[in-house]
């Protein structure tokens, strides 16, 4: 329950959750187009800057990706362990934002890229990468 409205920020503007491992394989191993992957988070980062970068990021450009998938660390452990193996070699940190494009990893966002950035700047990095790769 606690965690519901941090969820619902990004629900709200089209993002699914990947809540079981089988669920982050199905969807990840599927490597066809663009997707953007969420390690949400409790944190004041994430609740300051992060989401709303993302949302931000997703109201202010044409170029999306296709999917939009969110994980929430600390909540569904055995998912967010599977979506991170996609992002190695990059060391595990939420919140962080991942780019795939064709199943190849292109951009990633993370914690100490989002720590003590605004929502625009995190906005501004996001729409760049989706124009590059979107």
């Amino acid at each position: 329950m606690m965690v519901a409205p941090m969820r619902a920020e990004l629900t709200q503007v089209g993002f699914e959750e990947l809540t079981t491992a089988e669920q982050v394989v199905s969807e990840m191993d599927n490597a066809e187009g663009t997707k953007l992957v969420v390690f949400n988070s409790v944190c004041g980062c994430a609740a300051g800057t992060c989401r709303p970068g993302i949302r931000l990021a997703l109201q202010n450009t044409v170029k999306k990706p296709g999917k939009l998938f969110s994980a929430f660390a600390g909540m569904e452990t055995a998912a967010v362990a599977k979506a991170r193996e996609y992002t190695l070699p990059f060391p595990p940190s939420s919140p962080s934002i991942a780019l795939f494009k064709d199943g190849e990893l292109v951009h990633m966002v993370e914690r100490h890229h989002i720590e003590g950035r605004s929502p625009e700047q995190i906005a501004s990095n996001l729409i760049g990468a989706f124009e590059q790769y979107c």
